[in-house]
């Protein structure tokens, strides 16, 4: 016999960054850039937490319409019904300046380049995996903005 499925049972979202909530809602799917990998995450999920990599959340929400958001380093919490993003920075792809992210991303690109060549300000005090942390936080945002 068929277990009836209830199609009104979603996830609840919440993406958080250093400077406050991102987003929270209900949704009816998630796919997370994890260290290892893509996954995706549907209600009922077995809980578990996962590392995060900068790359791009992609949510569908009840409507079955997608949006993505722009996640840097940190963690995803799954319990069950709920997913609890928490990452180092985040920004829904709608609220992203392209003009702003190519900036920061060809500033970034100098300053990595000034620690590689070695003549950076000794004023400056940069550290090359940081900068190398920028160029792709820049570089992901970038891209998922333009998806968009």
């Amino acid at each position: 016999m068929a277990v009836p499925v209830d199609t009104q049972h979603f996830l609840r979202l919440e993406i958080v960054a250093p400077d406050g909530p991102v987003y929270d809602g209900d949704v009816a799917m998630v796919i997370i850039p994890a260290v290892g990998g893509e996954m995706g995450i549907l209600p009922r999920h077995a809980p578990m937490v996962a590392a995060l990599a900068i790359g791009e959340c992609r949510v569908k929400t009840p409507a079955n319409e997608w949006f993505s958001v722009a996640v840097a380093q940190g963690f995803a919490k799954v319990q069950f019904d709920k997913v609890i993003i928490l990452a180092d920075a985040a920004e829904l792809a709608s609220e992203i300046d392209l003009e702003r992210a190519e900036k920061a991303y060809d500033e970034a690109q100098k300053k990595l380049e000034s620690c590689r060549l070695g003549v950076a300000d000794e004023d400056d005090c940069l550290d090359p995996y940081v900068e190398e942390k920028a160029v792709a936080r820049a570089k992901n945002r970038i891209k998922v903005v333009r998806k968009v």
